[in-house]
């Protein structure tokens, strides 16, 4: 993690269709009182403007306004460039999108008084054929698109691990053990932890249950679609990969995320967006006890 003071330049990055105006009028505002000069990071594929088009190379910082779609499109259009993102919920908060837009005029004052960290995260940078490496923040996975069943083999350092037959494989970060991971039922990664998930998902018999390999781990996989095909995704986002055949390794700095000093945590985060729950027998006596204390 660092530390910087100095943001003359700040790019943006917005949701197509969510509502964000009031957090661009406060941006608007701090940028023009402080002699910040503001520009758009341009996404492919993303239409909507709202400032003038700048290179990312040139700003200090990136403000991604929307949900942790817009923080993860930010994340990778800054990563080449090395430039940290913050990310702001317009709407439901987010682990990558922790700040809500409430919070945005008092946060940018933390940014122009230098009162921020800069976090590493790591990326899954995935090789397929001889074109260049594709990398995700949060997951890749390969599933079925269809009827059928899609089978994979997994190769931990070229160490066959299971074959399996079924909806597919995500494989995460451990920032990403918290998305589609732990909705397929494999484990949260607790900040701190570098490693690799792999999630066999929905098998058809067998048993392959999820692995954790260490963060220097090379992953083999390899697809045989079924009859109705399959598909690959980075980040929740179809792509096209030339081979059936992958290589999966963790990067252990790729992009950059920028932390103030008030955030949730990630746990406290999950727990208070309802992703881990306790369980009902603690509720339910909780709720007792409460109403078992009497009246003051």
């Amino acid at each position: 993690m660092h530390r910087s003071s100095s943001v003359d330049r700040v790019g943006v990055v917005v949701h197509p269709r969510r509502e964000i105006d009031a957090a661009l009028a406060a941006i608007r505002a701090w940028a023009s009182t402080r002699g910040v000069r503001l520009g758009q990071v341009a996404i492919p594929g993303q239409g909507r403007r709202v400032a003038e088009p700048v290179d990312v190379a040139s700003c200090d910082l990136v403000l991604a306004l929307g949900g942790d779609g817009t923080a993860l499109a930010a994340l990778h259009a800054a990563a080449p460039a090395s430039r940290p993102v913050l990310g702001v919920a317009c709407g439901s908060i987010g682990v990558l999108t922790s700040l809500p837009a409430s919070g945005l005029s008092a946060a940018l004052e933390y940014l122009t008084a230098g009162n921020w960290t800069s976090r590493s995260l790591p990326a899954l940078e995935i090789a397929a054929g001889s074109a260049d490496p594709r990398f995700a923040i949060n997951d890749f996975a390969a599933i079925r698109d269809g009827t059928g069943q899609v089978i994979t083999a997994i190769l931990v350092d070229d160490e066959l691990y299971a074959r399996t037959a079924g909806d597919g494989v995500v494989i995460a970060t451990p920032l990403g053990s918290s998305a589609y991971t732990m909705a397929a039922g494999g484990p949260i990664l607790a900040p701190g932890v570098q490693a690799i998930v792999v999630t066999p998902l929905a098998d058809h018999g067998g048993v392959s249950p999820p692995l954790v390999t260490g963060p220097d781990s090379r992953l083999g996989l390899s697809v045989e679609p079924g009859y109705g095909g399959s598909r690959f995704e980075i980040d929740g986002q179809e792509v096209p990969l030339e081979t059936m055949e992958v290589t999966v390794r963790l990067r252990q700095e790729y992009a950059s995320l920028i932390a103030l000093a008030d955030q949730e945590p990630l746990l406290t985060g999950l727990r208070r967006r309802g992703l881990v729950v306790d369980s009902p027998r603690i509720l339910a006596r909780d709720a007792r006890d409460q109403s078992e204390v009497p009246p003051g």
